[in-house]
């Protein structure tokens, strides 16, 4: 089944991409934002269209700051995200009378993968990759040998994603200490797949993105240990969701809009549908479910915000 879901997830990326609009007939549901979050979705709403194939469920993949531009301006219901919402991003709604809630429905480590030739690189420290990351080492940090003197005397060759990406803010933040703190030499993509084939492709290349994209291409990517102060730890389940995969692992969010719940009752339908299916689809899409009490936590904030809203 994760096989199924993820490919429908990714066929379905190619003509969603930016192609999203809130229906103003209220009857269809219009979600845009991170690719991270992307397959988690994509697989709930395929379940969820099996369920009510009247209902068009449409799914942009703008990044996660993108997501929030179109979320922020009431053009779309929900908003995937890889990160929580920003100041500045909640100023926006704010000026256009948007409330909304953040729902956690997953978690997620950040892979930092190698090609499989790559017999060098079997784990790397936090301060490693800030030296290869943070923006003085563009122009400066290109070469293997320059991070430790036994690595080859070869050019690295970086890729990760572009900036609107909620999984770059977590990176730089997590690695440089400030969101957006990055080198900007390196190749870029909002598009994981194009991540995976870029490093996949290139014995000297080192990239990072979400955990669940590695797991669909381990056969031809190699995953790299991080090492951030207590001994080398792999992305796995276990530890990510007991957080000793440190500092790389982060929740998912959905955050929907007040208005769509108070205009079209199948909002509430389909995220009370999600918040129930995700714990066991989450799994075939390669992420890590919360607790049965925080996805409790969670169905119950959501319960609140629809009564609250109802009653406006």
């Amino acid at each position: 089944m994760k096989k199924i879901l993820f490919t429908s997830a990714m066929a379905f990326l190619m003509f969603a991409c930016g192609n999203n609009k809130k229906d103003s007939s209220g009857s269809g549901i219009s979600i845009d934002g991170s690719s991270t979050v992307y397959p988690v979705t994509e697989a709930i709403a395929e379940e969820y269209r099996n369920e009510d194939s009247e209902v068009d469920v449409t799914i942009g993949v703008s990044g996660t700051g993108g997501g929030f531009q179109k979320f922020g301006r009431g053009d779309i219901d929900i908003a995937n995200a890889s990160r929580s919402i920003k100041e500045d991003e909640k100023a926006i709604a704010a000026e256009n009378n948007i409330k909304f809630i953040e729902l956690e429905v997953a978690y997620d480590g950040l892979a930092v993968i190698a090609h499989p030739e790559n017999d060098w690189l079997d784990c790397i420290t936090v301060e490693e990759l800030k030296t290869i990351w943070e923006p003085a080492a563009q122009g400066k940090i290109k070469r293997w040998n320059q991070i430790r003197s036994e690595w080859p005397d070869e050019e690295i060759h970086l890729y990760g994603p572009g900036v609107a990406s909620g999984t770059f803010d977590y990176f730089t933040e997590a690695i440089n200490g400030k969101s957006g703190s990055s080198r900007g030499d390196y190749t870029a993509s909002e598009d994981d797949n194009v991540l995976v084939q870029g490093v996949s492709g290139d014995k000297y290349g080192l990239g990072f993105f979400g955990l669940a994209y590695y797991a669909e291409n381990s056969n031809k990517l190699k995953l790299v240990g991080v090492d951030g102060g207590e001994g080398c730890v792999e992305p796995t389940a276990e530890t990510v969701s007991n957080g000793s995969y440190a500092p790389l692992s982060r929740p998912l969010f959905v955050y929907v809009n007040s208005s769509s719940i108070q205009n079209n009752p199948k909002v509430i339908d389909f995220m009370e549908f999600y918040l129930e299916e995700v714990p066991s689809l989450l799994k075939d899409v390669g992420y890590v479910p919360l607790t049965e009490e925080e996805y409790k936590r969670e169905r119950k904030k959501f319960s609140n915000f629809v009564e609250q809203n109802k009653a406006e």
